[in-house]
């Protein structure tokens, strides 16, 4: 029996900082397949005997940049993301099945800080409401949130979870 399953890979690289124009297709093929294409992959594979025990929650782990129009592949990888999130809860819905995502912000994480220096976390810290860098831990309770019965009646969501970044947009 299956009641729940968190999408959580991801990865971000150097290619980023190229931008869109500048694509390398072998890299983008690599990258949508784990960013946005493991999720469906996943789900696909959990959705039988999640139906078959009565339904489940599932939760995808998206990204801000999905909304923010920066961090080229990353940003386009977690908007498909956000897409896949919103049609499979129609899609899902009927067999008890929600889905939902959260979409952290600027997290203290060491591949966050292999890709902002720390010249640039100030600023950044600065923008948001609330003045630090989200952490591991500030994205657990959310999670486990979307996962309970007492988010029974919400899918299609996507949660920032992002010290008030988006406020700004």
């Amino acid at each position: 029996r299956i009641d729940h399953l968190v999408n959580n890979a991801a990865i971000f690289g150097d290619m980023e900082l190229a931008g869109l124009t500048n694509v390398d297709y072998d890299y983008l093929n690599r990258f949508m397949s784990v960013n946005l294409m493991g999720a469906l992959h996943c789900t696909r594979s959990v959705m039988r005997p999640m139906h078959r025990g009565g339904g489940g929650s599932i939760v995808n782990q998206s990204s801000t940049a999905a909304w923010m129009g920066i961090s080229g592949f990353y940003g386009l990888a977690k908007a498909g993301l956000n897409f896949l999130t919103t049609s499979l809860a129609h899609e899902l819905g009927h067999r008890n099945i929600r889905i939902n995502a959260v979409a952290p912000g600027p997290t203290d994480t060491a591949a966050m800080n292999r890709q902002v220096p720390v010249e640039f976390q100030d600023p950044l810290v600065n923008s948001l409401a609330i003045k630090r860098l989200g952490t591991p831990d500030d994205h657990v309770g959310p999670v486990l949130f979307l996962l309970s019965d007492e988010a029974g009646w919400m899918t299609g969501q996507i949660v920032a979870v992002d010290g008030g970044q988006v406020t700004r947009l």
